[in-house]
């Protein structure tokens, strides 16, 4: 744990030696190259940019990349991919109005196909294979099962309706309660087919060794991507003028970067060596576990990182700490080790890692 927080102060410090850490969020790759893709947004077509955008993100492979004429950059993963998804956005793609292209809506995603999908992430290579099995269906998890709820998203089913209903009254707004409306407004569309009952889980998955009361036992909840989009919503409400309070209720997210950090750092070892040679499916107990590690062990390397940083909690709360950060570091170790590779290999579908 000594060295995985030597190497996430040294990271962070490299990228931001004054300290001033943004949130771990989408915007950030929306910041690719130093260039603001983000003004003249209203609050609602910010949720609705940062919703899409969120559910894009999906790992495209090392071969794929997104030329961005304006500026001239050459981006790749998870910034290229949200850049890409953010020209896509302003030019309309996700809304159903021509007057109003900076949106998204329900009928915009409904008419959407993974051809014009491909086609607006400037299809090479396996872009065309990814539009079609990965995000198309993490997009908008077929147009069937969009939410249109009115009650979240209005008559016209945006996604920045979240805003209005998370913002209705004077009580304060509170990362949990995005956390919770996000969880519940968004259960139909995960593919995940985790089941109780009738009720969808989403990124939850079973183990034998998790306790619970009644029909939760043996299920441990992640909500990766929930929690991730919950993130990515922190800076358009408070751009907004809504200060988001209880960010510690969040937990840090359990996808292969936080991971790899820990097993690149010899913090977590496989019991056998060979386990790092063969794929293996989210729902199997050796991820399962991985995963559950991840999130409990960023807890235990927050205080150690600050420390060796000399700030508090409050100065850097974890929503700062992954992206000064774990996840950074847990890129650079990969690049290192394994030119960018994560330490497992994991089949997904997308909406875990």
């Amino acid at each position: 744990m000594a060295s995985a927080a030597d190497e996430v102060a040294e990271v962070t410090l490299t990228r931001f030696p004054d300290l001033n850490i943004p949130f771990h969020s989408r915007w950030r790759h929306f910041e690719a190259g130093g260039v603001d893709r983000t003004l003249g947004l209203d609050p609602h077509a910010m949720v609705d940019l940062a919703v899409v955008s969120v559910l894009l993100d999906a790992g495209a492979g090392p071969d794929w990349h997104y030329d961005e004429s304006g500026s001239g950059l050459r981006l790749a993963r998870s910034e290229g991919l949200g850049v890409a998804s953010w020209h896509a956005f302003a030019t309309g793609l996700f809304s159903s109005d021509p007057a109003h292209p900076k949106q998204a809506d329900a009928a915009g995603l409904r008419e959407l196909d993974a051809d014009r999908l491909a086609d607006a992430f400037r299809s090479v290579r396996r872009i065309r294979w990814w539009a079609w099995m990965v995000a198309w269906p993490c997009c908008t998890a077929s147009a069937r099962r969009w939410p249109i709820n009115p009650t979240y998203f209005g008559v016209r089913g945006r996604p920045g309706g979240l805003f209005d209903a998370l913002t209705a009254t004077a009580a304060p707004v509170t990362a949990h309660d995005i956390l919770s409306r996000v969880l519940v407004s968004f259960s139909r569309i995960w593919p995940a087919d985790n089941l109780i009952g009738d009720q969808p889980l989403g990124d939850c998955w079973p183990h034998e060794a998790v306790p619970g009361p009644g029909l939760t036992a043996g299920w441990m909840p992640f909500h990766k991507l929930s929690q991730w989009l919950t993130y990515s919503l922190l800076e358009p409400f408070e751009w907004a003028g809504v200060r988001v309070q209880g960010l510690e209720e969040l937990t840090g997210l359990p996808e292969y970067r936080n991971g790899g950090l820990f097993l690149d750092t010899g913090v977590l070892r496989l019991a056998n060596p060979d386990w790092a040679d063969r794929p293996w499916a989210v729902g199997d107990e050796l991820v399962v576990e991985w995963r559950a590690l991840t999130v409990a062990l960023l807890d235990e390397l927050a205080p150690l990182v600050r420390a060796r940083l000399r700030v508090d909690a409050e100065r850097m709360p974890l929503a700062c700490l992954l992206e000064g950060g774990t996840w950074a570091t847990g890129r650079t170790l990969a690049r290192r080790l394994r030119d960018g590779l994560p330490p497992l290999s994991v089949t997904s579908d997308g909406t875990v890692f």
